[in-house]
């Protein structure tokens, strides 16, 4: 019997997993990873509450599966909030989770899966992976597919995983709708408690109301000026940091709405606009580029892309120079935010994703 580390939450997706394996007939193991949450926050890490780790317990207690806590808080400081400082002090606006994914959640339950002798990983996560064999060199390689269910599908967040990380991954889920998932959880008596279960925010390791004061206490942004387009100052900012590019909502400014444009962090201004066309644009450029297929793609290619998770995806072309890429895409474009992820597809297939620097 093939044994599997199942990463655990406690949410109806990865308890639903859970079954779905048993079923399948794998020797299963449940770990629950234990994160970090921010040192000024007064709640708990939203992916591990004491109720979600209690609630995993017992789950894992209803199908008589061994289930462990494993203590990540180090590397999740270090790869994902101090990431996340980082990124706001240099006047970007951060993705933690597409970097958490593969940098602790994955590698944590790919260590673990060495130590207890497991050949897999699964998560609750909406994607599917394929097996493909090259018949001229005899290698296998995989492919990160989206979900059956698009509208849960979760390739964005996944964007940055490697081949080393899908051969020894499986998603449950993958070829289920989010309707179903519920249905199975519903219908069977060991999950049907999920029905008044919370879903969770944004940001695991701070609320969005500990937000300002995770800004004001780790980044110590400085007040500047509010400028329009045409370098007229029309009002005072309490931190760049605060804002994104894009926002429309509390910039605070009377007679608008006005859009953040630009954020000049060696002026420390704020540019804003009334102008939401100044805004959209076809040129993207990125850094930090990852392959999932771990080689070197086209110089040019044709791809779907998107840049922001629930973006719609658009035709575009994706030129690379080695961990540096340009997307040109057919149509222009609202906000590209440095920061964020830009990730292409081809297809059904995820090819990869990078960061956006302009």
């Amino acid at each position: 019997m093939e044994k599997v580390i199942l990463g655990m939450s406690g949410g109806v997706d990865s308890s639903v997993a859970l079954y779905l394996l048993k079923e399948a007939g794998f020797d299963v193991l449940a770990v629950s990873l234990n994160y970090k949450t921010w040192s000024g926050s007064k709640n708990e890490n939203a992916c591990c509450t004491k109720e979600s780790i209690e609630r995993a317990k017992r789950i894992c207690k209803n199908f008589n599966v061994t289930h462990q806590i494993i203590n990540v808080e180090d590397i999740f400081n270090s790869c994902v909030i101090d990431y996340f400082k980082q990124s706001l002090k240099d006047g970007q606006t951060p993705s933690p989770c597409v970097f958490c994914n593969p940098l602790v959640k994955f590698h944590s339950l790919i260590e673990y899966s060495k130590k207890m002798g497991a050949q897999k990983v699964a998560t609750g996560h909406y994607a599917r992976i394929r097996k493909n064999i090259d018949k001229s060199t005899n290698k296998t390689k995989y492919s990160l597919i989206k979900a059956l269910d698009e509208t849960k599908d979760q390739t964005y967040s996944l964007s940055f995983l490697t081949q080393d990380e899908l051969s020894k991954t499986l998603f449950p889920l993958g070829d289920l709708t989010k309707k179903e998932v519920m249905k199975i959880a519903n219908n069977n008596p060991k999950l049907s408690f999920y029905q008044n279960v919370k879903q969770s925010q944004d940001f695991c390791f701070l609320s969005k109301n500990e937000l300002k004061d995770f800004v004001k206490k780790e980044v110590t942004d400085k007040k500047g000026k509010i400028i329009d387009e045409n370098g007229n100052v029309i009002g005072e900012h309490d931190g760049l940091a605060n804002f994104t590019i894009g926002q429309r909502k509390s910039v605070g400014l009377p007679g608008g709405p006005y859009f953040v444009l630009k954020k000049n962090k060696e002026e420390n201004s704020l540019i804003v606009t009334k102008n939401r066309d100044l805004l959209c644009r076809k040129n993207v450029k990125l850094t930090n580029l990852n392959l999932i297929s771990g080689e070197s793609l086209d110089a040019k290619m044709k791809v779907w892309a998107k840049l922001r998770s629930s973006s719609k995806l658009s035709k575009a072309t994706l030129s690379i120079s080695g961990e540096n890429a340009e997307l040109d895409f057919e149509k222009a474009q609202f906000a590209p935010t440095p920061g964020q992820i830009a990730v292409f597809y081809a297809g059904d297939e995820c090819l990869g994703g990078a960061v956006i620097t302009d």
